[in-house]
């Protein structure tokens, strides 16, 4: 799919006092090596653990917090309409708050599934898909090097590689399809704290 624009970012958009505010909230919980599908029991056995370091190393906790939505939410609708998606979307997921430390990272990836999701207990969840993912930056790039959110654009004939260097600063944040390629590559020094949250919508006709 050809896109007009590969993501929206604002720059300086949340507070420093929001950010602020969802690393202490998040600092009180238990954080966990984040997963990666296919391996979700992450503890099973060496080499799903083998498998999953290959691909991911990041540590998380996750908050769902209605201040952190009311503070979002508003940012999205505009990126939607901004960007020309106009993706039709009507629940937001828990957030993921991750920490990257020296070494750390995320490789290739999307966001979106295969197919949509079976919950037919929840109906937030039944049939809908992940459309548009947020990625804020809680820390400032002066605080650790490396730790690059990168894109991947395969809209031409040749696939190239895009830095987001718009959300270098704290309180930044990026919102983006959830079928793009993306990327975060390892830090080499410091610590990056970051918020992701993946807003969900009925399949795409």
């Amino acid at each position: 799919m050809k896109l007009k624009w590969q993501y929206w970012f604002f720059k300086n958009a949340l507070s420093h006092q929001f950010c602020d505010d969802i690393i202490k909230f998040c600092s009180k919980k238990k954080t966990e090596l984040g997963t990666i599908s296919g391996v979700q029991n992450k503890k099973k056995t060496e080499k799903n653990l083998a498998k999953l370091l290959k691909h991911r190393n990041s540590n998380v906790s996750w908050i769902a917090e209605p201040w952190m939505y009311h503070e979002m939410h508003n940012l999205i609708h505009r990126a939607n309409k901004s960007a020309e998606w106009n993706y039709h979307w009507n629940f937001s997921e828990p957030a993921q708050y991750t920490i990257y430390k020296k070494g750390q990272f995320y490789d290739w990836h999307q966001d979106s599934f295969d197919a949509p999701m079976n919950n037919p207990n929840d109906v937030n969840y039944h049939n809908k898909i992940r459309k548009l993912s947020v990625t804020v930056s809680l820390s400032d790039s002066s605080e650790y090097t490396g730790g690059h959110l990168q894109f991947l654009d395969r809209s031409g004939y040749k696939q190239k590689i895009i830095t987001c260097k718009e959300i270098a600063t704290k309180g930044s944040l990026v919102i983006f399809p959830s079928f793009m390629w993306h990327r975060v590559s390892p830090v080499t020094k410091g610590e990056r704290k970051s918020l992701v949250m993946w807003n969900l919508g009925d399949s795409f006709k």
